[in-house]
């Protein structure tokens, strides 16, 4: 089943027990952290470069901490070598992704 969510501008997709959602990463950050909205994305700040996948790591590391999951439930499906990815989530709803943005 899949339902649309658009709270704060997020554009956040459940799909069963997981949800989806777009991510603008700006790696080489001064520090690592959630940064707000971005239209429809969650923009999020790494302070690791982007090279060897390193960015990729932090991002799923970050959110994976935010949500009180493992890391290995957050997949990146698309977008592994651009600044915008589309992130599944496991074991997450997306009221718990809104709330990150509050």
């Amino acid at each position: 089943m899949l339902v649309r969510f658009f709270m704060s501008k997020l554009n956040i997709r459940q799909i069963g027990s997981a949800v989806s959602l777009k991510v603008k990463v700006v790696p080489g950050s001064s520090r690592t952290a959630l940064a707000g909205i971005l239209d429809d994305m969650l923009k999020v700040k790494i302070a690791a470069p982007a090279e060897k996948g390193k960015a990729n790591a932090a991002l799923a590391e970050l959110l994976a901490k935010k949500l009180s999951v493992k890391k290995t439930a957050v997949r990146i499906v698309s977008g592994l070598t651009s600044s915008v990815k589309e992130i599944v989530i496991e074991g997450v709803s997306a009221e718990q992704i809104a709330r990150l943005t509050t």
